[in-house]
């Protein structure tokens, strides 16, 4: 420092801090000798406090304000100095600004992952992060605790402090809930709170600090995570109403009925053919599961099985039905089917099926006009005229005279 500089900051006129970093917690004002003119103005801005220190005691402290520094707004340091009858000549003193706005940007982690006891899968490890709004609420302890002799303090230098103070509250605040992992994720805004209301326990009679807020995101274990997916999907199959074996049968109808609507919509079957198709497996999707509600099925007793009646005997198998002769019907270069007589008479009355579409059935040598199979043939008769209908004009003729 140069004589000037020393001259100049000899006899202190105007103690003032401008911060516009909003990181900055604490900043010692800078004076040669610490010498103060008596009758200095102070100027404190809101969101500041400044703290007078004589000889490493805490003196007077002052809010937002416009001072003139007499022994009448200094009675600590007349105190101390012994101004029995005021003072004139300049005074030593160290003044600290203490900046008493909330601080956003402290972003914590936890450095090791938690281990939380789940009922489902037993000891898992998980971590947590966020955010966290800090601010000065007692400049005293702040002062002791924390600044000491620093020239000033930024928010970085306690970071680390702070990280560790929340991961320790964060710890404990699981042991607490003891809740699972599934809980934890799903509570994250509620644990939130709880883990600011731990912290600040910990951090405002120690360090004078206060906890506004904080923002809490845990994250599990990624072989966790897929379990946890995967579970959701088994989740139907464990569900109520997949429980036993008669349902564990529906549960499998329903999957075929996808596969087969699937099918019906595939290339092979569109259009008309592939409408029936998907009815046709619809209706015997449907007659199943007719036959599972009828009274009696699934309502075995003790050591019964679902589709036997009560006792647990084996019901006689009804006796089966009668076969229907089905055709498999040329689309296209593509085989669908198979269909029953009643399905191709509805496929003609839409126009999907004519006299010269290739079919073939069981039995028959190979693919064979619908119109030249016997047992189709009769779909495409002309039909015999309804009683009492007359017969048509003969062709040319003229109108009745």
């Amino acid at each position: 420092m140069g004589f000037m500089d020393k001259l100049r900051n000899e006899f202190v006129d105007i103690i003032e801090w401008l911060d516009d970093s909003r990181s900055t917690l604490a900043w010692r004002f800078p004076r040669y000798n610490n010498e103060i003119k008596n009758g200095a103005e102070l100027i404190v801005r809101e969101g500041q406090e400044a703290v007078f220190v004589y000889r490493g005691q805490l003196a007077d402290r002052f809010g937002p304000g416009h001072y003139q520094l007499t022994s009448e707004n200094l009675p600590i340091m007349s105190t101390l100095q012994g101004w029995k009858h005021g003072f004139n000549s300049p005074f030593r003193s160290e003044v600290y600004f203490i900046n008493t706005r909330p601080v956003t940007d402290l972003r914590w982690g936890t450095a090791n992952p938690v281990t939380v006891r789940d009922p489902d899968f037993k000891m898992v490890q998980v971590r947590a992060n966020g955010l966290c709004v800090v601010r000065v609420i007692d400049a005293a302890i702040f002062l002791r605790q924390v600044i000491g002799t620093d020239a000033s303090v930024d928010i970085d230098e306690i970071a680390e402090l702070l990280r560790r103070v929340i991961t320790l509250a964060f710890s404990d605040m699981i042991m607490e809930t003891r809740l699972g992992v599934i809980d934890l994720q799903g509570r994250q805004v509620q644990l939130a709170e709880q883990l600011r209301a731990f912290t600040a326990e910990r951090v405002d009679d120690e360090y004078g600090l206060a906890i506004d807020s904080i923002t809490l995101n845990i994250s599990l274990p990624e072989e966790i995570t897929q379990a946890m997916t995967r579970g959701v999907a088994r989740g139907v199959e464990e569900s109520g109403w997949v429980n036993n074996l008669g349902d564990m049968q529906r549960y499998q109808q329903a999957k075929a009925a996808d596969a087969m609507s699937a099918a019906a919509g595939n290339p092979g079957g569109s259009g008309m053919m592939g409408d029936m198709l998907g009815a046709q497996m619809g209706m015997m999707l449907g007659q199943q599961m007719n036959q599972q509600m009828q009274p009696g099925y699934g309502q075995g007793q003790q050591g019964g099985f679902p589709g036997y009646p009560q006792g647990g005997t084996p019901a006689a198998p009804p006796p089966p039905l009668p076969t229907a002769v089905t055709y498999h019907v040329d689309q296209g270069g593509q085989a669908t089917g198979p269909f029953n007589v009643q399905q191709l008479q509805q496929a003609l009355s839409a126009g999907q099926l004519t006299a010269s579409t290739l079919v073939w059935s069981q039995g028959m040598a190979g693919w064979t006009p619908a119109g030249q199979v016997p047992a189709l043939a009769g779909l495409f008769a002309e039909p015999p005229p309804l009683p009492g209908t007359p017969p048509p004009p003969p062709p040319n003729a003229g109108s009745p005279s």
